[in-house]
């Protein structure tokens, strides 16, 4: 029998050996497990601490520049700081926030009403676009949980000048209005990528650079001319402040290669200063706006007629007694004028006269006429909002009173636009070009007119600008001029209204060699003066002068003295 020591030194032996293998067994598996992590999740382990430390940041694309046709800047994009806030680290640090208020003019309990209602969040904008000077002493108070991130804010140099044509974007730099939104993927440049090393509260420890630079976008030349656009809205404007109208409109066009050299509205507004902005103001007129063009498509109506062979430019038309009866509806003139030949029906813009060659030629010829022209349809210049017109449904059968409506601008809803399209026609002898916004050289055109009755129509329209015309204050010194004037009574509630009108101007210059189509609209002028002739032509007079001699276009005759006009 063994022993009680020998017993005890066997038991004691046993629980030696028990507890090493213990011990052997956790460091084996400890020795595993790291051998696992170091060699088997070295890359899962790597990722899912950088996920906690490493942060990769959006860097903003420079806009590309909007620049006029001579590269002058009409929308540029420049550098700015936004302060950013980090709620849950200043709560959390109980960070001072007294001197960050003072310079942002708040007061204490809103700013940290702001945080507490972000106290969760690890980021969010607390001022954007800040003023430099006001960035950089908040930069110097090194205020923990506080940071600025490089943005940038669209500036527009000829501010309410060109602003319908150019546009304006949001504070993140998206198109909403003009060649901004229409042109905005091609001026958006893609956004790049950075990459931070943050603390678990979302403090910058390093910055680790550009992974991806950012590409800027596309820069985009108009066919805007600047130097023509300020006349044109500088004329504009003090036309329709001078006659109390509620609005006005002014497009000219480049007669060979259909570009808009200026396009202007009134009311306007500055894109730089929109906190008191009006959705009127925004409107483009020359692209969204109707008018029934009145007296300025009876040229067409000539050119319609001729090309049909019911007429030639020796034919006399009889306008006795000034007044002409069709069912329960009496076309007048303003006087009786007799017999007139078709030049003379233009420089006396006669609706009787105009009316009669409608109804031998026959509406339907008439209405294809228009519509060759672009007149009623959407032009498709790409600007927001453009509106397609209107012209009576072809019928199969017209009617003598309809046929005569239309010859002489009612029955038929234009843009200002569409009117310059149409002009371009006539100036460019017969040769229809794309209007375009965009810079670019003359497109392949189509012959809607024959070059001999464009011009012969061309040639009959510088009667109206003479002494003996309704457009004798159209009259541009140096220069030979033609154009048409018409005065369209507005619609109401109850049909077309007495006393408030649109005052139109349709005009080419010069005639030896056609350069620019003007179309001036002035809508619903209060004063005393309110026919084409009195409110529309002027302005296409002084603005016509000023820009043939910006364009260096050599005058043409001896200057002599302005003639002043009523009609």
């Amino acid at each position: 029998m063994a022993s009680k020591n020998q017993y005890d030194s066997s038991a004691n032996s046993w629980r030696h050996y028990t507890v090493m293998l213990l011990g052997l067994t956790l460091f084996g598996l400890l020795v595993l497990r790291l051998t696992q992590l170091q060699i088997l999740q070295t890359d899962f382990l790597q990722e899912e601490g950088e996920r906690r430390s490493v942060r990769d940041h959006s860097l903003q694309a420079f806009r590309g520049m909007v620049v006029d046709r001579n590269g002058e800047p009409l929308a540029v994009s420049t550098p700015v700081k936004s302060l950013w806030l980090n709620p849950k680290q200043i709560i959390q640090d109980n960070v001072d926030i007294r001197p960050l208020a003072k310079y942002l003019k708040i007061s204490v309990k809103s700013l940290l009403s702001k945080l507490k209602k972000n106290k969760n969040k690890e980021f969010i904008y607390l001022q954007r676009h800040m003023n430099p000077l006001l960035a950089k002493k908040i930069q110097a108070l090194k205020i923990p949980g506080s940071g600025f991130q490089q943005e940038f804010k669209r500036f527009y140099p000829a501010a309410e000048v060109a602003s319908h044509v150019v546009g304006f974007t949001n504070i993140d730099e998206q198109g909403l209005e003009g060649v901004e939104l229409a042109y905005d993927d091609w001026l958006q440049g893609t956004p790049g990528k950075g990459r931070v090393i943050k603390d678990r509260l979302g403090r910058l420890v390093k910055d680790l650079g550009v992974v991806k630079p950012a590409q800027p976008g596309n820069e985009l030349m108009l066919s805007i001319d600047l130097r023509l656009q300020y006349q044109a809205y500088r004329e504009l404007k003090a036309s329709v402040a001078q006659h109390g109208a509620k609005s006005g409109s002014l497009i000219m066009v480049d007669v060979s290669s259909g570009e808009i050299l200026a396009m202007v509205n009134q009311p306007s507004f500055n894109p730089n200063n929109r906190k008191a902005l009006k959705p009127a103001a925004v409107r483009n007129r020359s692209v969204t706006d109707l008018i029934e063009p009145g007296s300025t498509v009876k040229p067409f109506t000539v050119v319609a007629a001729l090309m049909k062979g019911v007429v030639d430019d020796k034919t006399i038309i009889n306008t006795h007694p000034g007044t002409l009866r069709i069912g329960n509806k009496t076309i007048r003139d303003h006087r009786n004028y007799g017999e007139l030949d078709i030049e003379n029906i233009l420089i006396k813009s006669s609706n009787v006269g105009v009316s009669k060659l409608a109804i031998q030629l026959g509406g339907e010829n008439l209405w294809e006429r228009y519509q060759s022209l672009g007149l009623g349809k959407p032009v498709g210049i790409g600007l927001p909002g453009e509106h397609g017109g209107s012209i009576a449904v072809l019928a199969n059968k017209w009617s003598k009173l309809q046929s005569a409506t239309l010859s002489y601008g009612y029955g038929l809803a234009v843009t200002p636009l569409q009117l310059a399209q149409a002009y371009q026609v006539l100036a460019n002898g017969g040769l229809k070009q794309p209007l375009s916004i965009i810079h670019r050289d003359a497109e392949a055109g189509e012959q809607v007119i024959p070059k001999h009755i464009a011009n012969q129509v061309l040639n009959m329209l510088q009667g109206v600008v003479s002494a003996k015309g309704t457009a004798r204050r159209a009259k541009v010194d140096g220069y030979k001029v033609a154009g048409k004037t018409g005065t369209s009574h507005k619609v109401g509630r109850d049909g077309y209204e007495d006393d408030r009108y649109s005052a139109l101007f349709a005009g080419i210059a010069p005639v030896d060699n056609p350069k620019i189509v003007t179309i001036v609209v002035v809508d619903d002028p209060s004063g005393r003066e309110y026919y084409g002739g009195e409110v529309a032509a002027p302005v296409f007079s002084r603005v016509t002068q000023a820009s043939l001699r910006l364009l260096k276009i050599a005058p043409t005759q001896i200057v002599g003295s302005s003639v002043a006009g009523v009609h």
